[in-house]
This record gives structure tokens, C-alpha cells and sequence, in this order.
């Protein structure tokens, strides 16, 4: 005679395990996704925030910053943040400026900073095209 025991069998444990793993790989892609577009939202207010910079100080002496540093010790910018997506301040990637016709002597300077990280966004562009 058998006797009635209390537990689980193998197939109630498998059903539930195989529900929690379900859940846990669709709450990481969640996850992985939601990292990355906060990473993409950084990187967008940086350059716009650093463009923003070199249009400032464009505008106040009429030449281009050499780098993005001056930006820094002219008080234009507080400092230059990190990429998020290389983690590093040294990757960025700067336009120079067309020479001034107007006047040859001057100096090049950067017009622009672009992202020096590999790899497309979410939306299929990529990032060192921002």
C-alpha cells in the first residue's frame, strides 16, 4: 500500500522552473534594453551640452576652441564627462573648423564632437554619426 505523501513531483518542479527562468531572460532583456537607452539619453544630453558650449564660446571670440579642454578652463563647461558608452573622457571625437576666409591666420579650432563609441543605437543609427 502506498501511502499518500505531501510534496511536489518532478514534473510540478519542471513546469515551475521553467516559469521562473521564462520570466527572469524577459526581465534581463527588459533590463539590458532599458540600460541602454538610458545610456543613449546621456549621450545625447552630453553632445548637446558640449556643441552647446562650443557655440558659446564661437560667439564670445569669434574663433573656435582648440579643444575641448579650453572649454573647461574658460569655465564654458564644468568638465568634459565620460562617454557612457566607452566610459572614457579621451574618446570623443572632435570636427575641426573649416579655415575663416575672412582670416587665414587664424587658428583651427574644433567645431564639433561626436561620440567615439562602436556600435548602433536603438534606433539603427550609429553612435558616432550623433
Amino acid at each position: 500500500m502506498w501511502r499518500k505523501c505531501k510534496g511536489f513531483t518532478l514534473i510540478e518542479l519542471l513546469v515551475v522552473m521553467i516559469i521562473v527562468v521564462t520570466l527572469a531572460s524577459v526581465g534581463l532583456a527588459l533590463y539590458s534594453t532599458s540600460v541602454r537607452r538610458s545610456k543613449e539619453a546621456v549621450l545625447r544630453e552630453d553632445l548637446q551640452l558640449m556643441r552647446k558650449a562650443i557655440d558659446e564660446y564661437y560667439a564670445d571670440k569669434q574663433k573656435y576652441p582648440p579643444d575641448l579642454q579650453t572649454l573647461v578652463s574658460e569655465k564654458y563647461l564644468r568638465n568634459i564627462g565620460p562617454d557612457p558608452f566607452t566610459n572614457s573622457t579621451d574618446t570623443w571625437q572632435t570636427t575641426a573648423s573649416e579655415r575663416d576666409a575672412a582670416n587665414p591666420s587664424a587658428d583651427v579650432g574644433i567645431s564639433d564632437v561626436k561620440s567615439g563609441a562602436d556600435g548602433t543605437s536603438l534606433d539603427g543609427t550609429p553612435y558616432a554619426e550623433w
